[in-house]
């Protein structure tokens, strides 16, 4: 679990398959390790706000995004699933 931990510590985002690929492990492990650790509140899923941004004129406007600028290319369909690692503030 230190290899997946410090992968997900670079911020670099990963498909579970190319995790499973660096760790020279299965998708299954890497998916037990990931459900362990967000059991244990070491890590968490991303939440993504599709619903605007509230950081730019176009996104604070009712309706969500609206600008090119805040979503990625196809928006947010086909990333997947994201994990990041928490912060002592979490827990309390």
């Amino acid at each position: 679990m230190e290899q997946l931990l410090e992968l997900l510590k670079d911020g670099n985002a990963r498909t579970i398959d190319l995790l499973a690929l660096e760790m020279n492990t299965t998708v299954d492990d890497v998916n037990r390790q990931l459900e362990y650790l967000e059991n244990m509140g070491i890590i968490k899923k991303v939440i993504f706000n599709v619903h605007g941004c509230n950081s730019c004129e176009d996104c604070s406007s009712e309706g969500g995004h609206t600008c090119k600028g805040c979503l990625p290319d196809g928006g947010f369909e086909n990333m997947g699933q994201m994990w990041e690692i928490t912060t002592r503030e979490d827990f309390k």
